[in-house]
């Protein structure tokens, strides 16, 4: 069974987190079987963007992050505090152990600032919210990224997009790295998408 760790900041955006929790549920029950999500937080309950409330399975400071697969982080909004937990040394640090452990690390959107922060982008390709209005490029490739004009950037194991609507497609390319190919297609057939 492979695991994948599904990190929550205060303020994430909840449609970015869902397309983790639906692409690896179809896979759970309708794929292969083979993968389950896990979602963990710096606190018992955290707030989304848009203000309702979850709670994760396991906090941060309980982690025993070599029991797990991959890494799925989704993005959130300044003036929701995303950045007070995406910013946090104990959030980074996790970041930073799947890195050293060479496993897979999936964002979407300002996630990748996250990633940038922890310092495993520096002189890697990545990219993070894209719209011509938003500094989150610029902040990006002050964190010492190689920030790219793509969708979506594929550097080794580390996965960055450049909005929400990238979702979907950032949680199959993670389901295919964990599965295969053609196991991936079959979920996306299920779920109703074309194949890419």
């Amino acid at each position: 069974m492979k695991k994948v760790l599904l990190l929550l900041a205060n303020g994430f955006e909840a449609v970015e987190a869902s397309v983790f929790t639906d692409v690896f549920g179809w896979n759970k029950f309708e794929g292969d079987g083979g993968t389950e999500l896990i979602t963990a937080g710096l606190h018992p309950e955290l707030t989304c963007t848009w203000n309702f409330t979850v709670k994760p399975e396991r906090l941060v400071s309980h982690l025993q992050i070599e029991e797990f697969d991959a890494l799925a982080i989704p993005g959130g909004f300044e003036e929701a505090g995303f950045y007070q937990d995406a910013f946090d040394e104990r959030f980074l640090d996790v970041i930073r152990k799947f890195c050293e452990l060479e496993k897979p690390i999936a964002s979407i959107c300002v996630a990748a600032l996250s990633l940038g922060k922890s310092g495993i982008l520096k002189n890697r390709k990545a990219t993070t919210y894209n719209h011509p209005t938003s500094v989150r490029r610029k902040q990006l490739a002050e964190m010492g990224a190689v920030v790219q004009d793509e969708y979506i950037v594929v550097d080794e194991n580390i996965i960055t997009s450049s909005n929400p609507s990238t979702g979907f497609d950032v949680a199959f390319l993670l389901l295919e790295k964990l599965t295969s190919v053609s196991n991936t297609d079959h979920v996306k057939e299920l779920m109703g998408f074309r194949k890419l």
